[in-house]
């Protein structure tokens, strides 16, 4: 089928779902860790382009309430950088296929993906 890159954490429970889901879809799928293979430099403001800081920053996770405020201001004056310096701050899954970046691994991105 389609090739796929999955852009996430080894030890994510909802990329290792994702990982499962597609490989038995049929889907050629790409793993790449974000702390220690991705290219963030040249990946996030791609993403940041294609989905918004919003969406792909993880305003929930314990990497988030460990920031301090002026940490935290950096989601609206300057994400790139606040994502390349905490790469677990991405919302996982990223994926990537046929031209198009999802974020997370929601009804609504299984369905994009045909699943």
């Amino acid at each position: 089928m389609t090739g796929v890159t999955l852009y996430g954490l080894k030890t994510c429970d909802t990329c290792k779902k994702a990982l499962k889901a597609l490989g038995a879809d049929g889907h050629d799928v790409t793993f790449v860790d974000v702390r220690a293979e991705a290219d963030l430099s040249a990946k996030v403001p791609a993403w940041l382009d294609a989905v918004g800081a919003e969406r792909l920053i993880n305003t929930r996770s314990t990497t988030w309430r460990g920031l301090d405020e002026a940490e935290r201001a950096k989601a609206e004056t300057d994400p790139a950088e606040l994502l390349e310096a905490n790469p677990a701050l991405i919302k996982r899954p990223v994926i990537e296929s046929g031209g198009q970046t999802y974020v997370g691994w929601t009804k609504d991105v299984q369905a994009a993906l045909g699943l």
